[in-house]
Parts: C-alpha cells; structure tokens; sequence
C-alpha cells in the first residue's frame, strides 16, 4: 500500500503544481476559466496557491504522513468545490469530471496514509 500512496501523491504533486502556478501567475487560459466560472482572478490566485501549497504538503507528506493527508484531505474538498462550481453554472458534466476525478484521487491517497 505505501507504494499506492506514493504514487498518488506524486502524481497528485505533479498535476496541482503547474495548474496552481498557472493560476497564481494568472495566464491567459486561467483568467478565461476564472471568467467562464464568473470568479476574479484574485481568487483564481487564491486557489493557486492552495493547489501549490498542497502539491508541496503531499511531497513532505511522503515523510511526514500526517501532513500528506491533510493535504490530500484540502485538494480533495477543494476539487469537491470546483466539480459543483462547474455543474452549478450550468456546465456539462464533463466539464466536471477532472476535478471529480482528482476529489477521488485525493481522496484514495487519504485512505492510502491511513492504511499505512
């Protein structure tokens, strides 16, 4: 199981931190998902930086697993909120199935820290 949570954490790392930098240094493509979600690119900033914050928690949480827990824990209920962002602005429900995709991710890795 350790080589599961591994694995989800890095692969969790390594797709949180360049959108969470993408956000925080506002690229064109990020302000249009602000815009399209009716959000003010200081708030995408915000969520870029907890995305980058929580990148980096799983990462020490490798060593310190209470820490990559609670880090999952946050993106997990972080891609909760854009998934219901998405469908309550009347997107379809692909448009929602990346951050579901990674709320469960998260979530799994969670799980995974626990069981070890």
């Amino acid at each position: 199981m350790r080589t599961a949570q591994i694995i989800t954490a890095v692969v969790l790392a390594l797709v949180f931190l360049p959108l969470g930098v993408a956000k925080i240094a506002a690229v064109r493509v990020m302000r249009q998902a602000a815009a399209h979600l009716g959000l003010s690119p200081g708030f995408y900033r915000v969520v870029g930086t907890l995305e980058v914050a929580g990148a980096g928690g799983l990462l020490v949480g490798l060593v310190r697993s209470p820490l990559g827990a609670a880090a999952a824990t946050g993106l997990a209920l972080l891609m909760g909120a854009a998934a219901v962002a998405h469908l309550r602005h009347g997107d379809p429900l692909v448009r929602a199935l990346p951050a579901t995709l990674l709320m469960v991710v998260a979530g799994a890795n969670v799980a995974l820290s626990a069981a070890c």
